[in-house]
């Protein structure tokens, strides 16, 4: 393949070689020409004019593996300002521990061959934008105190960048950190891309990235923001575990492989992510943000230690996403697509005013009891503000939700808070009738079976007042009058004679 042939006519503001018409190297004067269509005995003139820190301009130049060799020993691997835009280099590239005095930029050069930057101290800016590596790409142990710039790279073998240090902490001025970054917007790396150990004393900014094989960021270091909005992993992605300062956000992108991640001490944005892998994420004191999220497969998310804060789940669909350890006081659930696709273990969930309550409905007085709602609730009754987003809850809505969300609750105490919750809401619900009476009843009897205290405190009154009632009965009675013995009196009468009757009669 030609030294052109892959790049299409375009103007460029230098002066191109006179030898080929195409050719878009840099002339060199007196020559004209450029370095890789000079004579051997102008080359030998070219590198003898070299020094440690020289500036060099290669510019479009067409660069063999002996070529660039030579011209980085002639500096002694010391540059200066080093221009190798639209450069061409044939055979392996071998930057190793060169070091970069002054800006550095290699803008849509084409590396044939291997491009190792092992080691390489780049003491200023850098930039790769638009350069094409056909294979391996190396930048393992670089440092870069300056920005360095990757934007629409294109990586077609694995991808090296462990160890290597991207930022001006060297410089010590906390008035440069805006331009501390490293940017791969758009970068496309079809092999392996391994982050592992890097140290982002800056942003690293992924925007719209693209990586179609395995990324690991394995023990990295970002000093502010890891951002990954609308990137695309074809492969599985490994962002930690890593250390994120401020945010890590993966708004609007799509993996299509499992998704781990695994840092701390920062907020989570999902924004609108697909993940159509396995999502597996493990967080140590940090915020999550799900909004519009679609995660499919068997899902987690868990508390590592510290608090797990979850911002937003409206609009979220998942299939069978594990909630473990979460703060949900302020999160909203009205919003939720499959609310029976959320598994909720070992959460956190808001609670009712404790103590007495007066109002001017009926009841005037109410003493809440202690049981466990969620904020889509605490909205609707006024008790505090939520952070959803989503629709405003009404009883209505709020009672099918306490349902779908019941099955996946492990605790037993929060599931028999939840379907209290839907009942309620069901009676709040209800219009002024027979209904609403008949669930009030239900209510205030038995907590509608879910209170046996209540229960039993309205047998211990009945039993009560049945035990008075008959107390009293008995007190108000009239005694009884003691019955009056009367002796009973026997006479005897003497019986008549025959001989007397006899007598008698004869008289």
């Amino acid at each position: 393949m030609t030294s052109r042939s892959r790049f299409a006519p375009l103007d460029v503001v230098w002066r191109t070689c006179d030898a080929v018409p195409e050719c878009l190297g840099i002339a060199h004067e007196p020559y004209g020409r450029c370095l890789a269509h000079l004579t051997p005995a102008e080359v030998a003139a070219f590198l003898r004019g070299l020094a440690p820190g020289q500036s060099l301009d290669l510019r479009g130049t067409l660069l063999s593996e002996d070529l660039i060799t030579r011209v980085l020993d002639g500096v002694e691997r010391r540059v200066g300002r080093a221009r190798f835009d639209r450069a061409v280099f044939t055979g392996p590239a071998r930057f190793g521990e060169v070091v970069f005095a002054a800006d550095a930029s290699f803008d849509h050069a084409r590396f044939d061959r291997l491009a190792s930057f092992y080691g390489a101290r780049f003491l200023c800016n850098v930039s790769f934008r638009e350069a094409r590596f056909q294979r391996e790409f190396s930048l393992h142990g670089a440092r870069v105190r300056g920005h360095a710039a990757f934007d629409h790279v294109t990586v077609r073998g694995d991808a090296l960048f462990g160890a290597a240090l991207f930022g001006a902490a060297l410089f010590g001025g906390p008035g440069n950190t805006r331009f501390q970054r490293a940017s791969f917007h758009r970068a496309q790396f079809h092999g392996f891309a391994v982050f592992d150990g890097a140290v982002f004393h800056g942003d690293a900014a992924f925007r719209s990235a693209r990586f179609h094989r395995a990324v690991s960021f394995r023990d990295a270091d970002c000093r502010a923001s890891a951002e990954f909005q609308g990137a695309h992993f074809e492969g599985a992605a490994y962002l930690g575990p890593m250390r994120i300062a401020r945010r890590l956000s993966l708004a609007g992108v799509r993996a299509c492989a499992p998704l781990h991640i695994d840092t701390g001490g920062c907020r989570v944005v999902l924004r609108s992510a697909a993940v159509l892998g396995r999502l597996a994420a493990r967080l140590s004191d940090a915020e999550i943000d799900l909004h519009g999220a679609r995660v499919a497969g068997l899902s987690d998310v868990t508390r590592r230690s510290g608090r797990l804060r979850v911002t937003s789940l409206d609009g979220l669909d998942a299939d069978a996403l594990t909630l473990t350890g979460a703060d949900l006081r302020t999160c909203g659930l009205g919003g939720l697509r499959r609310p029976e696709g959320l598994r909720l273990r070992e959460c956190v969930f808001a609670a009712p005013p404790g103590g007495l309550g007066l109002r001017l409905g009926w009841p005037p007085v109410r003493w809440w009891s202690r049981r466990r709602v969620i904020a889509d609730e605490r909205l609707w009754r006024g008790w505090g503000a939520q952070g959803s987003d989503g629709p405003a809850p009404d009883p209505a809505r709020l009672a099918v939700l306490y349902e779908r969300l019941g099955p996946g609750v492990d605790d037993a105490r929060v599931a028999a808070d939840f379907a209290f919750g839907a009942m309620e809401m069901r009676r709040q619900g209800s219009p002024r009738g027979l209904m609403r009476l008949l669930l009030s009843l239900y209510w205030l009897a038995c907590g509608y079976g879910l209170r046996a205290g209540r229960a039993l405190g309205w047998l211990a009154l009945v039993a009560a007042v049945a035990a008075g009632a008959v107390c009293w009965a008995a007190g108000v009675r009239p005694p009884d009058r003691p019955a009056v013995q009367r002796a009973r009196v026997g006479v005897v009468r003497p019986v008549a004679s025959f001989s007397h009757a006899a007598h008698g009669l004869a008289g």
